[in-house]
């Protein structure tokens, strides 16, 4: 590939690691393509569909004219597997805060489970997490939660095009989701939890697919940095 091709546009796929932050690994790519290329300052780079540090999987990185096909890649369906670890509440519904709550799963069997997942499907009201960054009142939800702060979140209509799960070892349920933009799989977590009278939190998360593009051929920041050599 060369610079003028970079310029031009490419979707690049990445597998994104745990514990990075999209940004994190958009700029990586910046900076190794700009060290690569002497690309100019204003060289632009930007990711299709935000994924939590959390989560793994496919991050869809537009480079130059393609950063404008983002809007239209970010609007196709996704596909996620993951895990949902029931018994709990977390404030945030991940990992990524402490457990609030616990409650029974001595009712939860593995008919109840399948029966429950009917509820999800289709158009849905869903709630983004208090820990999102949805902007209210001019400041990111999540900076309100961090500030203690009580703000009212309104219910979004999103749709479940699928849900599957793949297996029960409670206290743990693993999932494969496909849903459309604007989905928060973690209020899916939240919600599935308490539809089993019970609570549930999301214990693990990966984007498999964007439309079309799949994580499959996506590749880790280090292994694309290796393919330029």
């Amino acid at each position: 590939m060369t610079a003028e091709e970079y310029l031009e546009g490419q979707v690049i796929l990445i597998d994104k690691p745990l514990t990075w932050s999209s940004f994190q690994a958009v700029n990586k790519l910046k900076y190794i393509l700009k060290r690569k290329y002497d690309l100019p300052k204003k060289f632009k780079i930007g990711h299709a569909g935000t994924l939590d540090p959390l989560a793994t999987g496919l991050l869809i990185i537009c480079t130059g004219k393609f950063t404008k096909k983002i809007t239209e890649i970010q609007a196709q369906a996704k596909e996620y597997t993951g895990t949902i670890t029931v018994g709990a509440t977390t404030p945030s519904y991940d990992l990524e805060t402490e457990v609030d709550a616990t409650f029974p799963t001595e009712q939860i069997t593995e008919g109840l489970i399948l029966e429950t997942t009917k509820q999800f499907l289709g158009e849905i009201d869903q709630k983004p997490p208090v820990f999102s960054a949805i902007k209210k009142d001019g400041k990111r939800l999540y900076e309100h939660a961090r500030a203690g702060e009580e703000v009212e979140i309104a219910f979004r209509k999103t749709t479940i095009y699928e849900f599957e799960i793949t297996r029960i070892a409670l206290p743990e349920i693993d999932f494969r989701v496909t849903c459309s933009k604007g989905t928060y799989i973690r209020s899916l977590a939240f919600d599935f939890g308490k539809a089993l009278q019970s609570g549930g939190y999301l214990s693990a998360l990966r984007r498999t697919k964007i439309g079309d593009y799949s994580v499959v051929d996506g590749v880790s920041p280090e292994a694309f940095e290796k393919s330029l050599e």
